[in-house]
């Protein structure tokens, strides 16, 4: 075998190496980001610790920042209550020694006979140091559900229809048969539907609700009400 041949042959082995490593690494990453969830949910704490490193910052759905210590001390659920949190949507991106990772933990909840679920949005980082994979990064938030829609006749959709403004915005709210529809500044007009009297809600956007405002029994008004706060849209 020629020179050229040998140096083109370990060429190859160097590259496919490579791709061997990144393949290993990808699948160690994922691994352990179900671990950290399957910990998390029955309060495995030594688990956690061995997985997080000494410096991670993790933000939790609340908002709070737990640290090291916090995630080493967690303790199991109390007794009747069992937690299971399946990860879906998994999605890892490796740069270098840094994998970023983002997925949806899906929460099932079994507490004296009853079942609540649940969905959390997360992203990761994870870091490899000496060879070792481990959490430096992590942020949730809870998955916004969407209310279920209730029907109301057409005399008590009517007490909607109308025109109403707020710092310089015009909402138009109509009524097309049993659906209520909601125009902003003369643009297009999208559903507006009924989680309960005097409740309502866009289909596609759980975060936002408007809440109608009545005196002597008619609507006067309505809250659009959403987490960066509230604003008061008066009818015309």
């Amino acid at each position: 075998m020629s020179k050229a041949s040998i140096v083109a042959v370990l060429s190859l082995f160097v590259v496919a190496s490579s791709i061997a490593a990144t393949e290993n690494d990808r699948a160690i990453v994922e691994r352990q980001s179900r671990e950290f969830s399957d910990a998390s949910a029955a309060g495995d704490g030594k688990t956690l610790g061995r997985l997080a490193d000494e410096r991670v910052i993790f933000m939790n759905e609340t908002g709070e920042i737990a640290t090291h210590k916090d995630l080493a001390e967690s303790t199991p659920p109390p007794a009747g209550v069992e937690n299971r949190l399946a990860q879906s949507d998994v999605r890892i991106e490796l740069h270098g020694d840094t994998a970023v990772t983002s997925f949806t933990d899906n929460l099932t909840q079994h507490a004296n006979g009853s079942v609540r679920t649940a969905s959390f949005l997360s992203t990761e980082v994870w870091q490899k140091e000496n060879g070792q994979w481990l959490l430096i990064s992590s942020q949730t938030m809870t998955k916004p559900k969407e209310p279920a829609a209730v029907s109301l006749e057409a005399a008590a959709l009517d007490d909607y229809v109308g025109t109403y403004a707020a710092n310089g915005v015009t909402v138009k709210i109509d009524r097309d048969g049993a659906a209520l529809h909601s125009a902003t500044n003369g643009g297009a007009a999208t559903k507006l539907d009924m989680e309960a009297r005097d409740v309502a809600f866009t289909p596609g956007q759980p975060r936002l609700r408007r809440v109608f405002i009545r005196e002597g029994g008619k609507v006067t008004g309505f809250l659009s009400i959403r987490e960066s706060g509230d604003l008061f849209f008066k009818r015309s």
